[in-house]
This record gives structure tokens, C-alpha cells and sequence, in this order.
């Protein structure tokens, strides 16, 4: 098995790092089996952006903090761990985000896409649903689309509902919301194209950020599901990010 390993700048990903190529060699991206990320869970998403193109398997061995999309760290037995581990299928969302001098851009996101307001003013965002306005005008400090891979991370510190992995929904979990008063957010199916209109974007200026990549000065985010891209994550049987979601929701 030709492996890619990754890491991280901090000492124990190094130190990992080292032990693990001297185990196993290093392959280049171009010719690996399977990308293993020594790292936490911000690596793992990095490693998915800047390598989906290749539609490498990734498996994280644990050397962050958390560790949600990773699993635990040992030097022994790596191949057959990674041979017989159980693969996670996820679709991100492809982001489209339209500027306020017209730039273009594009990006995945894996987590999720947020739009956070940028000043101290409240952003103002109008929301469109596969082309149908659901909602003129929501004052908020930003809103979250999170995948069902996401959902537990950002989108639930702010009051959004975890989704079970497998599971055809987004969840759209608005940030500090002002009006409309009390509005919780909604689940929508995976396939929904979700559009956000920046009301007044130069007076309240507004930033998109696809998983960890930001793009100031928004001006539309347009966000769908991206059926032609799979990626696959890596977890040991004893591992299963299934039951790190049940678990999440049943810890205090």
C-alpha cells in the first residue's frame, strides 16, 4: 500500500510524522492508495481541499485535539487498519460566492458554509430556496448551511440540530438572530440550492467562509450539494463516526 502522509506544524504531528514515514515510506499524492492525516480534525478538511480532485480515501490517526473525524493514534498495523476500516461517503457543498466588485469565486465545504458579519453592524440576509424567497429579511450576526458531516461542529455550538450521518438534509441554523424573533433555522433535503442575497453589503459587509476558507465583502452565496464530487473518510470498526454522533448528543 502507497500512503500519503500529512501533518500539522505542532510538535506531536511532527514527531508522528517522523515515525510514521520511517515505518512506511512516503508516496507522493499522485501515486498514493490513501491520504493519512496525522493531525486533528481542521487537518482532515484541509487534506480534503486540497486533494479531492484525486478522490483519495483519507484516514486520520489523532495527534490534535478533538479528533471527531480521525482515529486513535498507533504506529502498528497501520495498512491493515486502513484496509479494514469502514469508509464515510460524504458529498460537500459547492459554494459559489459573488463579491461586492464582482469577483467570482468557488469553493467546497465540507462542515459547512457561514456567513458572519463583518463590522459591528448586523448583517441583513434574504434567503432563496431551489428559487423561491422564504425569508425577505433576517438581521442576524450571520447564518450556517451545515452538511450532515458538519452538523455537530459549529452548527450545533449555535443551537443547530445534529444530523445522522446518511441522512439526505442540511441544516440552515441562523447566528444570534434578531429578527425574525425566535427563528431556530430549518432542515432542508441535500438536493435544495440555497441562495443568499447581502441586503446593503457596503454599509453591513458580510464574509463567507467555506469550512476554513474566507472570502470577504460577500455579496450572493449561492449553496448546493456536489453530486459529482464524493469523498470518502476512514474509520476503524471500533471507531464509527455514526456512534461519535449518538454519542455527541447524549453527552453533557
Amino acid at each position: 500500500m502507497k500512503i500519503h502522509f500529512v501533518s500539522s506544524c505542532s510538535e506531536k504531528s511532527r514527531s508522528a510524522y517522523k515515525q510514521m514515514t520511517e515505518l512506511y515510506g512516503q508516496a507522493d499524492v499522485s501515486e498514493a492508495d490513501c491520504i493519512v492525516v496525522l493531525s486533528g480534525d481542521g487537518m482532515v478538511l484541509r487534506a480534503f481541499h486540497e486533494n479531492y480532485k484525486q478522490g483519495l480515501p483519507i484516514y486520520g490517526a489523532n495527534r490534535g485535539k478533538i479528533g471527531f473525524l480521525t482515529n486513535p493514534y498507533s504506529v502498528e498495523n497501520l495498512e491493515e487498519r486502513i484496509e479494514n476500516a469502514v469508509p464515510l461517503k460524504i458529498h460537500p457543498l459547492w459554494v459559489k460566492i459573488e463579491t461586492r466588485n464582482g469577483e467570482i469565486f468557488e469553493a467546497i465545504a465540507i462542515n459547512e458554509l457561514y456567513l458572519l458579519r463583518q463590522t459591528h453592524q448586523t448583517a441583513k440576509i434574504k434567503i432563496v430556496i431551489d428559487d423561491v424567497e422564504r425569508m425577505k429579511e433576517m438581521v442576524s450576526d450571520g447564518i450556517i448551511a451545515a452538511t450532515a458531516t458538519g452538523s455537530s461542529a459549529y452548527n450545533y455550538s449555535a443551537n443547530g440540530p445534529i444530523i445522522p450521518p446518511g441522512t439526505k438534509l442540511l441544516a440552515l441554523t441562523p447566528i444570534s438572530s434578531f429578527r425574525p424573533r425566535g427563528w431556530r433555522g430549518a432542515l432542508l433535503e441535500s438536493s435544495s440550492v440555497i441562495e443568499f442575497d447581502i441586503i446593503d453589503a457596503q454599509k453591513r459587509p458580510v464574509c463567507a467562509v467555506a469550512d476554513y476558507v474566507e472570502f470577504r465583502d460577500a455579496s450572493k452565496v449561492t449553496v448546493s450539494e456536489a453530486k459529482d464530487i464524493t469523498l470518502t473518510l476512514l474509520f476503524d470498526k471500533d471507531n464509527l463516526f455514526k456512534e461519535k454522533i449518538i454519542q455527541e448528543q447524549f453527552t453533557a
